[in-house]
């Protein structure tokens, strides 16, 4: 089934919003597009769709709302590789108040209904991202970032971003404070905005499980090619991997036109010595399912 035409469908009561950010060149129109419909089209409601951009975007499918970023989050060091301005979404006055939240990376594919994600927010403070250190979110976190004073916390990573805008101003609101006393980021929460959000709403924090939505280095990749056939073959792994609702492809070397270029058996190594296989026997499904997502797209 081809993606839905969402300005056919746009639900006049929507249940959530799904939040975008772009800012610069780097993601055409075109594929801001694409992850939209395949949202809408997968999700159980047709959610609203807010996209926060620093530019004009005529070919903008419509349907979705345009939020342009304030000047703050548009300095120089807040767009290089810690990417501090997606902390935008929780500026006051940048998204509504009324509907909970899930931001989603611009390079991600959507395989199944994100309004899932919703059923994570154990509270209205509650904020969701996938774990990506060895101390969990929950009692062990929360205790580690009270009795280290913050020095020691659970991180994860911002590729997903469960939260009900109404509650979480104030993070962006403590970045700012804390920029402007830091602005080398010599504080070392700040120098990113997944770990500040980590840091700064620790007692709120909530992993996304891997049934949900995974890395695609996490997931697909690893040190040991071999293991990666091995891995593939596990019965859990398999079942978990077909209840997936999406897969981002973080990291340079991860991008959807460099993955296309690979014929099978062709690898990739990426800077933390992690091998990727591009062959069915160890991606599963997977190969096919991001031939087919980025066909036309690229």
């Amino acid at each position: 089934m081809s993606p839905v035409d969402i300005s056919s469908v746009r639900n006049p009561q929507p249940h959530w919003q799904c939040i975008l950010i772009c800012w610069g060149t780097k993601y055409s129109t075109s594929l801001i597009n694409n992850l939209v419909r395949h949202i809408a089209d997968k999700a159980a409601s047709v959610p609203r769709f807010v996209l926060i951009t620093d530019a004009e975007k005529p070919d903008l499918i419509d349907g979705v709302q345009t939020v342009r970023f304030p000047d703050f989050w548009l300095q120089a060091p807040l767009k290089r590789s810690g990417c501090q301005a997606k902390l935008v979404m929780f500026e006051k006055g940048i998204l509504s108040e009324d509907l909970p939240a899930i931001y989603v990376d611009l390079d991600t594919i959507i395989l199944g209904d994100l309004q899932q994600g919703l059923a994570l927010m154990d509270t209205p403070q509650s904020v969701a991202i996938l774990q990506s250190a060895i101390i969990p979110f929950g009692p062990i976190g929360r205790w580690r970032h009270r009795v280290s004073g913050g020095r020691h916390y659970a991180r994860g990573n911002s590729s997903f971003v469960v939260f009900h805008p109404a509650h979480n101003h104030f993070i962006a609101a403590r970045f700012r404070g804390l920029f402007a006393k830091h602005p080398n980021f010599d504080f070392r929460p700040m120098i990113a905005d997944e770990r500040f959000i980590s840091w700064v709403a620790q007692p709120h924090m909530k992993a996304i499980p891997k049934s949900f939505a995974v890395k695609f280095p996490g997931e697909f990749m690893f040190f040991w090619g071999w293991w990666l056939y091995v891995r593939a073959c596990l019965p859990w792994v398999r079942a978990r991997r077909r209840r997936l609702a999406a897969v981002t492809l973080n990291g340079l070397l991860i991008k959807p036109e460099k993955l296309l270029e690979l014929q099978d058996g062709g690898r990739i190594t990426d800077e933390k010595g992690r091998v990727l296989i591009w062959s069915p026997h160890t991606l599963g499904t997977m190969q096919a399912q991001i031939r087919q997502y980025y066909e036309g797209q690229l």
